[in-house]
Formats: C-alpha cells, sequence, structure tokens
C-alpha cells in the first residue's frame, strides 16, 4: 500500500500550493532595479567623486522631478497600448503661461497652480476624446497636440521671461533637509542634503500612481485594455472610456510636471524641457514599460529616469561633455533595454508563461 507521501506525489501533491510564475511587469521590473543599482555602484568605484556624495544622487531627483510626473503619465498611456508626444510643448506652454500670469498679470501663486492644471487636464481631455472615442490614431493626435503647444507658448510671449514675483521665489528656494544624509565639506562643517519641493510632489505622484495601477479597477482595466483590447471588451470593460482617462491622467500629469519645471527654473521659454517627450519614452521603456502595450510599472520607470540621467552623469564624468555623446549612450542604452525585453518575453512566452 502506497504511503501518503507517495498518493500525494502521484497526485500532483494537492495540498501544496504550486508556486505561481512572476509576471513580466515585475521580472522587468526588478531587471531594472538591479541594473541602476549596479550601475550607480560600479559608478561610485570606478569614478568616485561626486557619485559618492549623497548630494549629487539627490540633485538627479532635483534636476528630473518634472521628467518623473511626466514619465509616470506616458506609463499609464503606454500600458493602454498608447503614446503621447505633446508632454514637452505642454510643459513649455505651462511655463510660459505661468510666467505670463504671474510677472504681466500680477497672478497668485495659486492662480498659477491652477492654470497649469487646466492647461495640461484641457489638453488632456481633447486628446483623450479624439483618440478614444473618434479612434484617431495617437502619434497623430499627440504630434498635433504638440505643434500647437508650442505654438500657443510663443504666441503667449516670444521672449524668454523669469519670475520676479516674491511669493513665487519663496516657495521656489524653498529646500526640505532630510536629516542624517549629508556630507562634510572642505572647512569640515557638515552639509545635509536638500531636494525641492518638486521631488516631493514627484515621489508622492509615483506612489499614488502605483497604488492606482496595482489595486484599483481603472488600473485592471488599463492592463487588460493594453494586452488585447478585443479580448477586454468582451469582458465587459469600457476600453473607450479607459483610454480616454489614461490622456486625461497623462495631460494632468504634464501639467504638473510644467509647474515642477518652472519651480526648479523659474522662468518661462519656447525652448523649455526641449525632448522631454523623448526622454520620458525613453525613461518609461528602460523601466519594463513595452510600446505594445499590457505592460509596466511606475515604479519601473522612476529607476528609468534615474538610470538614464545616471548614464548621462557617467559620460560627463569620463570626460565626453559635448551633448552627443550623451545622446549616443541614451540610444544605446535604449536599444538594450527593448532587445532585453524582447529575448525575456520571447522565453517567456515559447515557456507558456504569461505576461
Amino acid at each position: 500500500m502506497a504511503s501518503k507521501k507517495d498518493r500525494n506525489l502521484f497526485a500532483g501533491t494537492p495540498g501544496k500550493k504550486q508556486k505561481e510564475p512572476i509576471s513580466s511587469t515585475t521580472l522587468l521590473l526588478t531587471i531594472t532595479i538591479f541594473a541602476f543599482i549596479a550601475m550607480y555602484l560600479a559608478a561610485m568605484i570606478i569614478w568616485g567623486g561626486g557619485f559618492t556624495n549623497p548630494q549629487q544622487f539627490f540633485d538627479i531627483f532635483n534636476n528630473n522631478a518634472y521628467l518623473i510626473v511626466i514619465s509616470c503619465g506616458l506609463t499609464v498611456v503606454m500600458i493602454a497600448a498608447g503614446i503621447d508626444i505633446s508632454v514637452g510643448g505642454m510643459i513649455a506652454l505651462v511655463t510660459m503661461t505661468c510666467v505670463v500670469f504671474l510677472e504681466a498679470h500680477g497672478g497668485s501663486v495659486f492662480g498659477s497652480i491652477f492654470l497649469a492644471l487646466a492647461i495640461g487636464l484641457g489638453m488632456g481631455v481633447i486628446q483623450g476624446f479624439l483618440i478614444s472615442y473618434l479612434q484617431i490614431q495617437p502619434f497623430i493626435v499627440t504630434l498635433g497636440g504638440m505643434f500647437f503647444a508650442k505654438g500657443m507658448t510663443t504666441i503667449v510671449s516670444n521672449t524668454p521671461r523669469t519670475i520676479t514675483t516674491e511669493a513665487f521665489l519663496a516657495f521656489k528656494n524653498f529646500r526640505i533637509v532630510i536629516p542624517g544624509i549629508g556630507s562634510y565639506g572642505k572647512s569640515g562643517n557638515y552639509i545635509p542634503v536638500r531636494v525641492e519641493p518638486g521631488v516631493l510632489i514627484a515621489i508622492v505622484i509615483v506612489i499614488a500612481i502605483w497604488v492606482v495601477c496595482r489595486w484599483t479597477r481603472f488600473g485592471r482595466n488599463l492592463y487588460a485594455v493594453g494586452g488585447n483590447s478585443q479580448s477586454a471588451l468582451m469582458l465587459g470593460i469600457n476600453v473607450k472610456r479607459t483610454k480616454f482617462y489614461s490622456y486625461v491622467l497623462s495631460g494632468l500629469l504634464a501639467g504638473i510636471g510644467g509647474y515642477i519645471y518652472l519651480l526648479h527654473t523659474g522662468a518661462g521659454n519656447a525652448s523649455n524641457a526641449t525632448a522631454a517627450e523623448i526622454q520620458a519614452i525613453a525613461s518609461s521603456i528602460i523601466g519594463g514599460t513595452l510600446l505594445t502595450g499590457g505592460v509596466g510599472s511606475v515604479i519601473g520607470t522612476l529607476f528609468g529616469v534615474l538610470s538614464l540621467k545616471t548614464i548621462s552623469n557617467i559620460v560627463i564624468a569620463s570626460g565626453l561633455r559635448e551633448p552627443y555623446w550623451q545622446s549616443i549612450t541614451t540610444g544605446l542604452m535604449l536599444c538594450f533595454f527593448i532587445l532585453l525585453q524582447s529575448v525575456i518575453l520571447t522565453l517567456r512566452k515559447r515557456k507558456g508563461v504569461s505576461s
């Protein structure tokens, strides 16, 4: 007579829960995090210097908080198998409009914040309606949105402007001191790490979008629509509404990102955030978001931004200060991650593992 152990073995061990395979989103996120950590540790060991200074690490956040925010919007849209290349133009429009509102019209800081949100939300609603309900190609619609935003920026003001409003400058110059993290200067005095308000806003947005994508019906719908819109429709998901809300959210985040950019620079210019949309797309892809949809995470996007900017710092530390070297390394890094994603997903598909 077979023992209990043998019966469980022949029966497929029903008493033991079989381990679920890791999802593609989690796998690509893990790869991105480890790649960034390895990259930064290598930079600390090889180049040392500024890479060992905590403030330089947090300056990546200070200088790119706006990029983190708009990249989150791109990630949401890309998960639903869409694209939005208008976010860079929206940032330029938001910054210039807010500067003119504050300087030429004596507007308040709260009024400028509302104006930035209104611009982003308005653009998101219009583009989302054209794409989801009129079924116009996302690339064409958002390309038009980019040109419209850039043109409107020049109409609002064709000359660069700097903010001198005291209330705004007080907000802009405010710094958050992180206790227990810092370095000693040449004179021996301790200098704590300081971060800009925009960094805190960006981190809160990353956490909020991550929660929405992971634990809400809208988040689950995004992945379903991006994975297979026809299957999602058969499951009773409102595909058009889901896509519409993804573009509305992307537009809103572009408005917030534009104001964070203004807080960092304090100036309006038609050339503000040039190629920001390309960097946002690249950050999302490096972070594990697929252009085909259905796979992605804003946490991965955050590390995608950090990886992208760390590479730029490494290039500069290597003595290659010409801008084209940064473009070359960014392109190579992007191609590497796209190839890596393709290989991983192909192998998983052959093994019958779903996304």
